[in-house]
C-alpha cells in the first residue's frame, strides 16, 4: 500500500483529533483496523489523500467495484461520526463480524458546502474488516454566519470561508 502524502506529527484529517501517526497511518500501511469505526475514519482519509487502492481493498469483495477512480471527488473538509457499533445492535457488547457507522462528510463545493451522510455496514472477514455497502443521502449545508465554519478551522463560519 501507497502511503499518503500526510505528515505523520499533524492531525489526521478524519477528525479523531489524534495525530495521523498514532490514528489512520497503521491501518494505511496494512494493519488491519481494530473497529468498524476505525475503518471508515481510514477509508474517509483515504478519500481526502486520494488513495483508491487501500478504498478498494478495504471494500468486501463482494461489493468491491472493479476500478475506483477519485478524479472527480469533492474537496473533503470535515468528518463527524454520528455513531458506531459492533454486534447485535441492541447494546450488548459482544463480539460479532458485523458493525455500522452513522457518519456525515463535509465536502466544498464551489460556492459552498454540502454533506454526505451515510449509514454504512461493515463486515469482518478473517480478522480484517471491510466496507461492504451504504445508505447514503447528500444535501447542501447551509450555516449560519454565527456557527462554526464547517471547513473545521475553528473559527465563525462569518469570519471565515462566506
Amino acid at each position: 500500500m501507497s502511503c499518503p502524502p500526510i505528515d505523520p506529527s499533524q492531525p489526521c484529517p478524519c477528525g479523531s483529533e489524534r495525530l495521523y501517526r498514532a490514528c489512520c497511518q497503521p491501518w494505511h500501511q496494512g494493519q488491519p483496523a481494530p473497529t468498524p469505526e476505525a475503518l471508515m475514519r481510514s477509508r474517509y482519509t483515504a478519500f481526502v489523500v486520494g488513495l483508491a487502492d487501500y478504498l478498494r481493498e478495504t471494500w468486501h469483495p463482494a461489493t468491491r467495484p472493479a476500478e475506483l477512480a477519485l478524479d472527480d471527488s469533492p474537496e473533503w473538509v470535515s468528518l463527524q461520526v454520528l455513531s458506531a457499533n459492533e454486534g447485535d445492535n441492541r447494546g450488548r457488547n459482544t463480539e460479532s463480524d458485523k458493525g455500522q457507522v452513522h457518519f456525515r462528510a463535509i465536502y466544498r463545493t464551489g460556492s459552498g458546502f454540502g454533506y454526505l451522510e451515510e449509514n454504512s455496514d461493515f463486515a469482518r472477514e478473517q480478522g480484517r474488516w471491510f466496507y461492504v455497502a451504504g445508505d447514503t443521502r447528500e444535501g447542501t449545508l447551509k450555516p449560519g454566519r454565527n456557527e462554526p465554519c464547517p471547513c473545521g478551522s475553528g473559527k465563525k463560519y462569518k469570519a471565515c470561508c462566506c
